[in-house]
């Protein structure tokens, strides 16, 4: 009675669609989402998330990924000399990747 027959008669949803977060998580009954609380101000978050952020990248030294986001800002760019924008940039050398570099020889030559 309480096995296999029982659960053909469930045909009604106890949970429903919440406003807040959108899950289908809202108990009709008890008029609460399991999943962020609602109608509660706070949103409900799992203990779990407060360890993560705890352990969580940034937490520490990072001694690698600070230069790695660095290089990320200048688009990765590697083996290229400081250019100062001499114009025209035809008294620059040409660099790998297209663009104009200004090497020490050619800033003397402009400066004499």
């Amino acid at each position: 009675t309480k096995g296999t027959s029982s659960f053909g008669k469930r045909h009604n949803k106890s949970h429903t669609l919440c406003v807040r977060c959108g899950k289908s998580s809202f108990m009709i009954q008890k008029g609460r989402c399991a999943a962020c609380g609602y109608p509660r101000a706070r949103k409900r978050s799992p203990g779990s998330n407060k360890a993560i952020r705890r352990k969580t990248t940034g937490t520490g030294r990072m001694k690698h990924l600070r230069d790695v986001q660095q290089r990320f800002k200048n688009g990765f760019r590697e083996n290229t000399a400081v250019c100062y924008r001499a114009w025209p940039p035809i008294t620059c050398a040409p660099t790998v990747h297209g663009g104009f570099c200004c090497s020490a020889r050619s800033v003397l030559t402009i400066m004499d």
